[in-house]
């Protein structure tokens, strides 16, 4: 009974918790245990997920969560020493390197979807970013419909294009699209006047004010155009790690200590310039926090 209570407490489905004994071993767990090993994946410059510190060390939210992760497996394992491989990847190699048992964990800020799931698992996820927008403070936009006539740039080659272009067919909003060859250059244009407002993913524009030199000239607005739940990646069809990651994920969640991370690395000052993102905890991910789950809405 006190089993079942918990489940319903974390909020996982019971396939989740009951899907295969450790006995039945997920090759995952064979392997860490063989080696005294786990390999972790990481991105060179996901700000502030996963990102090269001062020390060229991996840090971020994603990372400090991942060592809790790490923690939980070496308990589970009863090892007294469980070493840290790390491997550094990038947008296109990340998958692969799960796939191909490169690496046991991804933690980054990949997005958890219906296509990414047919190569790749996913644990519950530790962020949703949205695609919004930044603007001057003094602009006096709020929302999408304040944007009529007006030049708004995103990022080339990104997914946001797309969906301005929707937005604008919709509503008739009449808008002068721009490119900026990276988040840089983007939301440079809206600084010096070029564009009246950047739109992309808000944890990336949360980024940008953090590090402009005077923060308080411009905020985040728009309702979301997008919902990425962003998660730890593992490979498919390892039920009794999935299990175990899943379930150390959970009790962060409701004991508090995702809240801590999320607060140490989006409301406070954070390597390597100090930068303080100020953002305030969306209302999915604290419902997500609420009710752990990894299913997700594509």
């Amino acid at each position: 009974m006190k089993v079942l209570q918990w489940i319903v407490k974390a909020g996982l489905p019971c396939a989740l918790v009951f899907c295969s004994p450790l006995s039945l071993a997920a090759d995952t767990l064979t392997h860490i245990k063989e080696t005294q090993t786990v390999t972790i994946a990481h991105r060179e410059a996901s700000f502030p997920f996963s990102y090269l510190g001062d020390d060229k060390k991996p840090i971020g939210y994603s990372m400090d969560i991942c060592m809790k992760l790490v923690e939980a497996i070496k308990k589970e394992l009863k090892l007294k020493e469980l070493n840290v491989n790390y491997l550094m990847v990038t947008g296109s190699s990340r998958i692969p390197a799960i796939a191909d048992g490169k690496a046991d964990l991804e933690c980054g800020s990949t997005t958890n979807n219906v296509e990414r799931r047919k190569q790749v698992a996913f644990t519950i996820p530790h962020f949703f970013a949205t695609a919004r927008m930044i603007v001057r403070a003094d602009s006096g936009i709020k929302n999408w419909t304040d944007l009529k006539g007006k030049k708004v740039v995103t990022t080339k080659g990104t997914t946001t294009v797309k969906l301005l272009n929707d937005r604008d067919k919709v509503r008739g909003l009449d808008l002068k699209l721009l490119e900026g060859a990276d988040h840089n250059e983007s939301f440079s244009m809206v600084e010096n006047g070029q564009a009246d407002a950047f739109t992309v993913d808000d944890v990336l524009l949360y980024g940008q004010r953090g590090n402009a030199k005077d923060p308080s000239k411009f905020v985040v607005v728009g309702d979301p155009l997008s919902t990425e739940p962003y998660a730890m990646m593992m490979r498919k069809d390892d039920p009794a790690f999935k299990a175990l990651i899943d379930r150390e994920m959970a009790r962060m969640m409701n004991d508090g200590e995702m809240t801590k991370l999320y607060d140490k690395w989006f409301r406070k000052p954070v390597p390597p310039k100090g930068a303080n993102l100020n953002m305030p905890m969306g209302f999915l991910l604290r419902d997500s926090i609420r009710f752990p789950t990894d299913k997700v809405a594509d």
